[in-house]
């Protein structure tokens, strides 16, 4: 518990730095995917609120097991099944993960009432590879129009997973096709403020073209089991 707490501090520390040199506010969301609850509580008690993850079964045991932890802020980042947007639109303050019309429709008539709207942000394949998820960059506009149809979600931004790889150039391209698609969305819908990129891995590459929300698992739970 006491390394969770010494990897938050580190890594905050890294996000505050950056965020210095670029004159930008960078949130970190700490991704807790296959994490007990009682890891999720130590970054808790070290300040973090806003958490992620990646399978909605797991992911809602652990929302509803820690429900008493009232200011936390569940994320979901991973593929959706179409049989698990009801647990995930009961569950989740946010989906960063949508690129399907099909699923927006369900997470729209499946939010709860008393739970306000959804916020959503469309998930973009940067690097178009075919076993990844998300939108190439062309469509990602004609799917935003397409998503204020729906009542119950909000427009918050776009996400991307890039290409794993070493070539700093080739992250920074990828990273700053992101940055210009997101202030073109920001020019058109008031929502959007939320430019979800960077992992352990990319951190700084991210943060230095402009991320508002870095997803960091490894780098402060360590290494899934």
């Amino acid at each position: 518990m006491i390394a969770i707490q010494q990897n938050l501090n580190e890594i905050n520390q890294q996000i505050a730095d950056l965020n210095c040199n670029t004159q930008q506010t960078t949130q970190l969301l700490a991704v807790s995917k296959t994490k007990p609850a009682s890891d999720v509580i130590a970054a808790y008690q070290a300040g973090q609120r806003k958490f992620g993850e990646n399978y909605a079964q797991e992911g809602a045991d652990k929302v509803i097991q820690l429900a008493d932890y009232k200011d936390i802020e569940w994320h979901f980042i991973g593929p959706i099944q179409s049989n698990k947007t009801k647990l995930i639109a009961e569950n989740f303050a946010w989906v960063q993960s949508l690129d399907r019309e099909k699923i927006a429709k369900r997470l729209s008539e499946q939010r709860p009432v008393d739970k306000g709207s959804l916020n959503v942000c469309i998930q973009v394949n940067i690097s178009n590879e075919e076993n990844k998820s998300g939108l190439s960059l062309v469509e990602v506009a004609d799917f935003a129009k397409h998503l204020s149809q729906y009542p119950n979600l909000t427009l918050r931004g776009i996400m991307a997973i890039p290409l794993n790889t070493d070539d700093v150039g080739e992250l920074n391209k990828m990273f700053s096709q992101l940055h210009d698609l997101y202030q073109s969305l920001k020019n058109d819908y008031p929502t959007i403020d939320t430019l979800s990129m960077g992992m352990s891995n990319d951190m700084q590459a991210a943060i230095l073209n402009g991320s508002t929300m870095v997803r960091i698992g490894t780098a402060i739970f360590g290494a899934r089991g």
